[in-house]
């Protein structure tokens, strides 16, 4: 069930992170982290770590684009 969830929250960040791509969408990484933390930790509890990596490549994409636009843009 944990990784049910887990996949949820990882599609729905992926939603969010696809557009934030886009110059000046950056912050829209920022709202997606916290989604992104919590299907982690869904994907922690459960038996199964398909969900838990796909949300950790999730963030990753996330995170690398907030380290090459600076946090921001």
């Amino acid at each position: 069930m944990g990784n049910l969830f887990a996949y949820l929250f990882g599609i729905v960040s992926l939603i969010i992170v696809i557009p934030a791509q886009i110059p000046l969408l950056g912050w829209a990484n920022w709202v997606a982290l916290p989604l992104i933390v919590i299907g982690i930790a869904f994907g922690a509890l459960s038996s199964s770590n398909g969900g838990r990596n796909f949300c950790l490549i999730v963030g990753l994409i996330a995170v690398v684009r907030l380290s090459l636009g600076g946090g921001l843009v």
